[in-house]
C-alpha cells in the first residue's frame, strides 16, 4: 500500500521539490503552506502515515505541531520527522525531546530523507 506523507513547510519552492522526492521514492503527497491548516486537517479526522514538518515557519511553527500532535492520544502512532535549515545540536535535541521520529537538514538530500521516514516509520508502527 501506497503510504500517505503530508509535508508543511511555508516555503513553497521547498515544498514542491520535497514533494518530487517523494512521489519518486513512491509517496503519495499533500502539502501544507500553513501550520495552522495541517493541524485543523488532522482535527477534521483525516491523518496521514507520516508528517514531515518544517521547524521555522510564521504564526505557528513545526515544533508547535510537533507538540500539538504529541499531546494527543489519537496520533501516538503517527511518526513525525522534523526539517529544517538549522543543524544545531540544541534545535535537533529539542525536536526529539518533544517527540519528533526524525530530523533532516536542508538542503534535503533524497537518500537521507528516505532513511529518515523509513526510520520513523519503523518506529511508530
Amino acid at each position: 500500500m501506497t503510504k500517505n506523507i503530508w509535508l508543511v513547510d511555508d516555503d513553497e519552492e521547498m515544498l514542491r521539490a520535497i514533494d518530487m522526492m517523494l512521489k519518486m521514492l513512491g509517496f503519495k503527497t499533500r502539502f501544507f503552506l500553513r501550520a495552522r491548516e495541517a493541524a485543523e486537517t488532522l482535527l477534521s479526522g483525516a491523518k496521514p502515515d507520516l508528517l514531515l514538518l518544517d521547524i521555522n515557519m510564521p504564526e505557528v511553527s513545526g515544533l508547535d505541531i510537533l507538540e500539538f500532535v504529541r499531546r494527543r492520544a489519537t496520533w501516538n502512532d503517527l511518526p513525525v520527522v522534523m526539517l529544517s535549515t538549522e543543524a544545531a545540536d540544541a534545535t535537533v535535541d529539542k525536536a526529539m525531546a518533544l517527540g519528533a521520529d526524525g530530523y533532516v537538514t536542508k538542503p534535503v538530500m533524497i537518500d537521507e530523507l528516505e532513511n529518515e521516514i523509513k526510520k520513523a516509520m519503523a518506529q511508530r508502527n
